[in-house]
């Protein structure tokens, strides 16, 4: 148990109290909403929810970064889309290409190195670069306010998974380090994997296909496929995220659904609809009916980052 205000960087309201009572109740073993502690399961959206997706997601970042490092091995990529405006800078051109160029992109920048190869690659990637904004590595850019979210669930004897649309294998190498969640407690998008030996040593290849794309209703699916079985509280920022939260809290007993909205354009960013990478919609529109949530970082979040105390 933690001592004390569980929650120091929310401001008191009725969004902390949400998470504060739910916490309690499912873990009060006398009480009537008393939930097992094998059945106490929350999954977490990562872009956005635990960390920021502006100005565009992460591991978009890294892919794009990726396409620069394998050019001088691809020389068709100057005069072919969507390469051909990543190498430009063209960010016009880029966005142009829509999710279908995305998906080019991470296939050829993701697949034909081994499980271990991609891991290193990741690794010294993440270790290297700085958040365009504020400057410091990526993992030490992650919300306060959800840390402290984490850390009192697991103090309540919670497994807490991240459930991600990002590549789980980007995911993996840094998420104990920046949230506390060891990598087999990261569910996300999926290469196909195939087993091979290699000079007498077994090795997981990638593979340029996916086998699972984990947003949308693919997040219950790979809910059910990792963990099995249903959570009780699920925390997301987009409709990328309404399913999950739909399935999680249409559940019997005492559930939890909470939406990050971002509404702070001085310490972070304002958006919601008009996001093209993930936008918040429906989620906005359905959270009063569904019981859900809706955390307003303008309002609810005393800081954003812990580097702003």
């Amino acid at each position: 148990m933690i001592s004390g205000d569980a929650l120091p960087s929310w401001n008191d309201g009725a969004t902390k109290r949400a998470i504060l009572e739910f916490v309690a109740r499912v873990s009060d073993d006398g009480g009537p909403d008393f939930v097992p502690v094998e059945e106490r399961i929350a999954v977490f959206d990562n872009d956005g929810t635990l960390w920021p997706e502006q100005p565009m997601p992460t591991q978009l970042v890294f892919a794009l970064d990726r396409v620069k490092q394998l050019a001088p091995s691809h020389p068709d990529w100057k005069g072919r889309q969507p390469f051909k405006s990543v190498l430009e800078g063209d960010l016009r051109a880029r966005a142009a290409g829509g999710e279908r160029g995305i998906a080019e992109i991470l296939a050829a920048t993701h697949a034909g190195n081994t499980s271990e190869e991609f891991t290193a690659i990741v690794e010294r990637w993440i270790d290297s670069v700085r958040h365009p904004r504020y400057e410091r590595p990526y993992p030490e850019v992650v919300y306060q306010p959800m840390l402290e979210v984490l850390r009192l669930m697991r103090a309540n004897r919670f497994r807490t998974f991240i459930v991600s649309g990002g590549g789980v294998e980007f995911m993996r190498p840094w998420a104990e380090r920046a949230y506390g969640i060891p990598p087999e407690q990261v569910i996300g998008s999926r290469a196909r994997l195939r087993y091979e030996v290699r000079s007498g040593k077994p090795v997981l290849t990638r593979q340029p296909e996916v086998e699972l794309v984990d947003n949308k209703a693919g997040k219950p699916v790979g809910i059910a496929q990792v963990i099995g079985r249903r959570p009780i509280a699920a925390f997301g920022n987009s409709d990328g995220d309404f399913e999950m939260l739909e399935w999680t809290t249409a559940a019997k007993g005492r559930r939890l659904g909470v939406i990050v909205h971002h509404t702070d354009a001085v310490r972070e960013w304002a958006y919601d609809r008009d996001y093209g990478f993930a936008p918040l919609a429906r989620g906005l529109l359905e959270a009063p009916e569904r019981g859900w949530t809706v955390v307003d970082m303008k309002r609810d979040w005393k800081l954003v980052f812990g580097f702003q105390r």
